[in-house]
């Protein structure tokens, strides 16, 4: 599995909701839940209890994810069973609200009917044909409409997703798009912020959802809402790009990242956050562009990516540390990002921190990182191998030698140590846990 597929999680299947709380507050011991409330797969209380043409009753989530992973049989009996074939079992699902009621438990809600399949394209449709018009708040409204009915339930969502939900959306992205968005009417910008978060509950997009996102006018405008739309809008931007990066081709890749602004727009969004999801999502996009192109490197070193990375690493989370090691370590296969990181005093000693009790991804980059900078026989790796040194980088790196490591990751190291071997004797060492007694440029 290479580097790149790592850093992007895959989407489950199935994604379970929370057990619901059937214990009092006051008391310590759970409520024992009768036999015939609890669903056969999940042994759980059922939430939306649906009856199978076998006469067993289920719990709808819990069944239909067992058919969407292609049994079609009854899981108790073995008898044939269709999606079509489920019946809501309103006599149970009233009988558990009641005996949740009784007992001072979390009452069940009533569930919601899900979207039919000719409803489901009716939307679809009404999207496209509001797009093709020009009409675009209600293409707008049309698409926050087969957002929340996705989000509504994993059977609306699969529903939707087999009816085209993401061709259709990013066909009607491509025909709104066009001039920036900062010169496009207010209703406009609206409707494609709506239609990108749309787009993110139907993921991952097909060859056709991701021609119509990578066309020339489409990048341009998805690049615009990225710099100048709202808080939200400007989310979902970021998740669509890292999904239409992440699963594209070398040339779409090269496509995007010649995108006039694009890597502007990514680094402004880790420079200034609109959320943990968009930064982690920008930090991705910039991997994939900057990680097979020396070109895109040397823009993202010239926009001052380095320093906002080496910021944000600080107290970044696992996720994050990870993403933003990788974009460093790419970063500095171009002259202009070993130039910039070695001018910023916080790049070394925040390599040396995350190097370990992170995790073995972050430990690669971070060794990968530290090796790029201390390699050349320059001035420049000198002052990087002597700061190292200064921050404990001998000793992480014995360590992970003893620990065990491997393939490239174990060659750079021992390569490391042979070069900060050079500068012992002469230079104090410090704790990096906290970064006490560095000299920081601010």
């Amino acid at each position: 599995m290479s580097r790149a597929t790592r850093l992007v999680p895959e989407l489950p299947l199935l994604r379970r909701g929370r057990r619901p709380q059937v214990a009092d507050a006051g008391n310590e011991e759970e409520l024992a839940v009768p036999a015939h409330f609890r669903c056969p797969i999940s042994l759980e209380l059922m939430k939306d209890p649906v009856t199978a043409p076998t006469g067993i009753t289920y719990d709808r989530e819990s069944v239909e994810g067992w058919l969407a992973r292609g049994r079609a049989t009854c899981p108790v009996t073995g008898g044939p069973v269709r999606l079509s074939d489920l019946v809501p079992n309103h006599a149970t699902r009233r009988m558990i609200q009641d005996w949740c009621v009784a007992n001072q438990a979390e009452r069940v809600p009533t569930p919601k009917v899900p979207v039919a399949e000719a409803d489901a394209a009716e939307v679809l449709a009404a999207v496209s044909t509001a797009a093709r018009r020009g009409n675009a708040p209600v293409c707008g409204q049309l698409a926050a409409r087969a957002r929340a009915i996705g989000k509504e339930s994993d059977r609306n969502r699969r529903c939707l997703a087999a009816a085209g939900a993401a061709r259709q959306l990013s066909s009607a992205f491509q025909s709104l798009a066009g001039e920036p968005v900062e010169g496009t009417s207010a209703a406009v910008m609206g409707a494609l912020g709506k239609i990108l978060a749309a787009l993110t509950v139907f993921f991952p997009l097909d060859d056709e959802a991701r021609r119509c996102i990578a066309s020339p006018a489409s990048l341009k405008t998805l690049v615009s809402v990225l710099s100048h739309g709202d808080l939200a809008a400007r989310a979902s931007a970021a998740i669509v790009l890292r999904e239409l990066a992440s699963s594209a081709d070398r040339h779409t890749v090269d496509v995007i990242s010649r995108t006039p602004g694009v890597c502007s727009a990514l680094v402004g969004l880790v420079r200034n956050p609109v959320s943990p999801q968009a930064t982690k999502a920008a930090l991705v996009t910039a991997y994939y562009l900057v990680s097979g192109s020396d070109r895109a490197a040397a823009r993202f070193a010239e926009l001052g990516a380095v320093p906002v990375v080496a910021e944000l690493l600080v107290d970044a989370d696992k996720g994050t540390s990870e993403k933003a090691l990788a974009v460093l370590d790419s970063v500095l296969c171009a002259d202009a990002g070993l130039e910039s990181a070695r001018a910023h005093a916080l790049v070394v000693p925040v390599l040396v921190k995350k190097m370990f009790r992170v995790s073995d991804m972050a430990t690669e980059f971070a060794v990968s990182a530290l090796w790029r900078l201390c390699r050349a026989a320059d001035a420049g790796a000198g002052a990087c191998c002597a700061e190292a040194l200064r921050v404990g980088a001998f000793q992480k790196l014995l360590l992970l030698l003893q620990v065990g490591c491997g393939g490239v990751t174990k060659d750079r190291a021992s390569e490391l140590l042979k070069l900060l071997n050079g500068f012992r004797g002469s230079v104090e060492c410090i704790e990096t846990v906290d970064f006490r007694g560095l000299k920081r440029p601010f």
